[in-house]
């Protein structure tokens, strides 16, 4: 994979592609979890989203584009943990998320994995996941796409799906589900069923890997287009300014 720079990574190739879902967004506030995710945030605000607000990670809103690991440069607001409710609960957040386990209905599994009285391993718990996906747009990131994280059934849910959220009108009514990102791959649910659909492929993935790689029927378009690769622009922020140590790569199984 190239550009105008020197060979573009699948990890910078999924960088641009977590980014994408915060496009349009205006001002609310981006709440990325994992390297993928943060290192996206950062260069999504940096280009094309400006408005987006971004916290250190604990109870300040910064300004500027800083480096993983280091301090924010400028710090403009206080957002005490209270306070990121207060957007939640007000839909003015986006959160992106990793599971261990998503659906086609992106009912997604950060709980455990087998039977929840008995379970094989346990993970993070729901944390905020039931009040995340029923209050704002959610996104999620899954660094190695496999049969064992798209499944067809969660074994708990923890982040709620289109399906369950259709059974109960209260909590649909702010539900959004916004985009998967895989190593291989970038999905929505943008159907009359909200099944999870096949948006683009990442360079050097086909169609085929994908669908063998997923425990469950996708939908699959008759065209289905490749992830954009980022511009030089992009490139020079991701390997310059906001990961110059490359832990992008730690995170993605090409």
């Amino acid at each position: 994979m190239s550009n105008g720079m020197s060979a573009v990574t699948r990890a910078e190739v999924c960088v641009v592609a977590c980014a994408e879902v915060w496009r349009g967004d205006g001002e609310i506030l981006a709440s990325p979890i994992g390297l993928v995710p943060s290192i996206a945030a950062r260069l999504a605000r940096a280009t094309f989203a400006p408005d987006l607000l971004l916290s250190d990670g604990e109870a300040y809103l910064t300004q500027g584009t800083w480096a993983i690991g280091a301090t924010p440069p400028v710090v403009e607001g206080w957002i005490p943990f209270r306070a990121v409710f207060d957007l939640l609960y007000t839909g003015r957040r986006h959160v992106m998320m990793g599971p261990s386990q998503i659906d086609r209905y992106g009912n997604a599994n950060i709980s455990a994995i087998g039977d929840f009285a008995r379970p094989t391993r346990a993970l993070l718990g729901v944390r905020g996941a039931p009040g995340n996906t029923v209050n704002h747009p959610t996104s999620y990131w899954v660094p190695r796409h496999g049969q064992r994280s798209f499944v067809a059934t969660v074994d708990m849910v923890s982040g709620v799906g289109y399906d369950r959220a259709a059974a109960n009108p209260a909590a649909g009514r702010y539900h959004e589900i916004r985009r998967v990102v895989s190593n291989l791959g970038v999905f929505d649910f943008g159907t009359d069923d909200h099944r999870m659909r096949l948006v683009s492929v990442h360079p050097g993935v086909t169609v085929d890997e994908i669908v063998s790689a997923t425990g469950f029927e996708l939908t699959v378009p008759a065209d289905v287009p490749q992830t954009r690769l980022p511009t030089d622009a992009e490139l020079a922020l991701i390997r310059e300014v906001i990961d110059p140590a490359s832990v992008r790569s730690r995170e993605v199984d090409t």
